[in-house]
């Protein structure tokens, strides 16, 4: 007796859209207050790759075995990524502990004056945030305190809570330590420091024009006093619990130097930690024991002052691990997705009216804007429009570098613009200000997947594939040529 195989067949745009619409169905549930449940997005991403293989075993004729297949290929093509990210944790867990990121704010915290306050708090939080890796961080921290000097000296709220959220989410889309920084070079084939590089053109630009932005608006609180109780309290903390010096920033110089010097990201970045705990002990009077714990556990912070306790109590392994988690649901996701050919539907369907690669760019830039709107999760902006575009910028001759260039203007940025999004929930709670009345003042976040779609098509630094030396890496659809911007 035979048992009868199923043909495979390709999925239709509503077969592909069931569980991509479910899963948003079940992430707004869960995470959006207004329901009371108020829950992670990891079990909704679960179920969402469930409903997906329903779909792909009861309509499109796949097995278990295909399903699985797809789930391992998508895991493990960002297993790079992921072991970056636990190396993150380590360094931010040993570069606390040595001095290096306390350092960072603390002469950070210098570049305030009364009459650029606007545009020094886009600078500093900038400077946190880059030292960080994390935008809820610096503003949960001293975004907080600087809604404080923004309240005492009269400015807008909105305004400073735009100015912080700005500086925060610059930090967060340029630093390697962040975890979008990571996740989308790994979604779309290309090199972390490569990545980086790249964004310095869109992102660049941006933030010139969010930075003269604020300067403009700075010009009416010119001539104000501005009360820095917090902030003096801050650095007495900060000069009191540290050793404060100029010489530790030498290991983040160190690592920007491993960068340009093209030395690979995980030998590179485990030195960056091993260089953290080197401080540490000369610097801090840390034991072994100290650094291998901050490296497990990360840095606790025990100052008394709450907003400083907050900024400075983290890193580790172990804090990597529910991103980790998190990022292996969405892959398990979308892996089944792109493995059952749903997102190839749904990708078809969009390109039909993206013959040129300013159009190529601007559907990436708008489903990244759009999944940030409907599952309200920047982390699946960043999947699925990343394994929706990857094989289309191949086949027309364009570097990977330039799509996680793309996720990361509009999906990273953009997700404090949207209220019901957890990172515009969790900064109009941190700051204290709706959403809806800080979001013309993101002027950076705003600005962003704008010159993304210009440089699109206009081909400004939209790097060939012929040209890119990591490109060889990739295995992926043959590319064309002659595609015009």
């Amino acid at each position: 007796m035979t048992t009868k195989i199923k043909k495979k067949r390709e999925a239709t745009l509503w077969e592909a859209l069931i569980p991509v619409l479910g899963t948003i169905a079940i992430l707004m549930y869960t995470v959006l207050p207004v329901f009371g449940v108020e829950g992670e997005v990891h079990i909704p991403l679960v179920l969402g790759a469930l409903i997906a293989a329903l779909v792909a075993v009861y309509r499109l004729g796949y097995t278990w075995s295909d399903i699985e297949e797809g789930i391992i290929s998508s895991i493990a093509g960002t297993m790079q990524a992921i072991i970056i990210l636990a190396i993150i944790g380590m360094i931010i867990g040993t570069w606390i502990q040595g001095g290096i990121v306390p350092t960072l704010i603390y002469y950070g915290l210098q570049v305030l004056s009364p009459g650029i306050f606007l545009v020094a708090t886009l600078i500093l939080c900038s400077i946190i945030s880059l030292a960080t890796g994390s935008s809820w961080t610096t503003a949960g921290t001293v975004g907080i305190a600087l809604m404080g000097v923004g309240a005492g000296l009269g400015i807008n709220p909105a305004m400073t809570a735009g100015a912080v959220i700005s500086g925060a989410y610059f930090g967060d889309k340029m630093s390697p330590l962040s975890d979008t920084t990571n996740l989308a070079p790994a979604m779309a084939g290309a090199n972390l420091f490569d990545h980086i590089k790249h964004m310095i053109y869109t992102t660049g630009t941006s933030y010139a024009i969010a930075a003269a932005g604020f300067i403009f608006l700075g010009f009416g609180y010119a001539g104000q006093a501005l009360d820095t109780t917090a902030i003096n309290e801050i650095l007495d903390l900060m000069g009191q619990t540290f050793t404060i010096s100029p010489f530790l920033l030498l290991v983040p110089l160190l690592v920007i130097i491993m960068v340009a010097m093209k030395v690979p990201a995980i030998p590179g970045l485990f030195l960056g930690t091993l260089l953290g705990g080197l401080a540490a002990m000369m610097f801090q009077g840390a034991s072994v024991g100290d650094v291998f714990n901050a490296m497990q556990n990360g840095f606790s912070s025990e100052t008394g002052n709450e907003i400083l306790d907050t900024l400075l109590s983290r890193g580790g392994l172990q804090s990597m691990m529910w991103t980790i988690s998190l990022i292996m649901c969405a892959l398990t996701f979308g892996g089944i997705l792109e493995k059952t050919g749903m997102l190839e539907s749904i990708a078809k369907r969009v390109l039909k009216y993206a013959k040129t690669t300013g159009s190529l760019v601007t559907a990436t830039v708008l489903t990244s804007m759009f999944t940030n709107v409907l599952a309200g999760d920047q982390y699946l902006s960043i999947v699925l429009p990343g394994k929706m575009y990857k094989d289309e910028f191949h086949r027309r001759g364009l570097a990977p570098r330039n799509l996680s260039r793309c996720l990361e203007d509009a999906g990273t940025l953009t997700s404090p613009l949207v209220p019901w999004n957890t990172c515009g929930a969790t900064m109009s709670t941190y700051l204290g200000v709706p959403t809806i009345e800080y979001i013309p003042f993101c002027f950076l976040n705003l600005v962003n997947p704008v010159v993304s779609i210009v440089f699109g098509f206009t081909g400004i630094t939209m790097m060939k594939l012929e040209n890119d030396p990591s490109a060889a890496e990739y295995k992926g659809p043959k590319a064309s040529k002659g595609i015009s911007a």
